[in-house]
């Protein structure tokens, strides 16, 4: 039995929910997003509920019923509220600027590193003197973002002897002891 599958999802105020065939649509003041669904789930949409209903007991069918259930809840809550992350660039000379949808960073390298962001993701740098450079990226599609954060991290992942890298805002490296020096 699916316990998360079985919860409704509430649709708060400005959300509109549509079903068409095997895809739905989630349009919210944060902006739309659609997503395909399989047949072996049916989405109902009752009064301010939705509600998701396996037609079989088969493994496939309870295994998509929590995931779906899953994916309309963070289409809902993106359109309505949005997802927000933040990046953390540690090391010495580690920076990044916004110019509109690129982000520039310097990793330790020889040359800038310039990443090009989606248009539904929104970009701020905040550089405070003694602090690390901060990256606040937002958006109302969940998914995109985790992408586009996981793809940024992955330039430079934290490093486990000195932790310099890109990591998440509170982030908890584990740290390694270095070589120890011989007798």
């Amino acid at each position: 039995m699916s316990r998360i599958g079985n919860l409704p999802i509430s649709i708060p105020k400005g959300v509109q929910i549509n079903i068409n065939n095997d895809v739905i649509t989630v349009k919210g003041p944060q902006g739309e997003l659609h997503q395909k669904f399989d047949s072996i789930i049916d989405i109902k949409i009752e009064e301010d509920k939705v509600v998701c209903i396996r037609k079989s007991e088969e493994k496939d069918a309870k295994s998509k019923h929590g995931l779906y259930r899953s994916l309309i809840h963070n289409m809902v809550k993106g359109v309505s509220e949005g997802y927000k992350k933040e990046l953390e660039f540690v090391g010495v000379g580690y920076r990044a600027a916004v110019n509109g949808q690129l982000l520039e960073m310097s990793l330790g390298k020889s040359h800038a590193t310039v990443f090009g962001l989606p248009n539904e993701i929104k970009a701020s740098s905040l550089t405070e003197r003694g602090k690390n450079p901060v990256v606040t990226l937002e958006s109302y599609d969940k998914q995109l973002l985790g992408q586009v954060c996981a793809k940024i991290r992955s330039l430079r992942k934290p490093e486990p002897y000195k932790g310099k890298g890109v990591r998440f805002v509170g982030e908890q490296v584990r740290r390694k002891a270095g070589k120890s020096a011989a007798k």
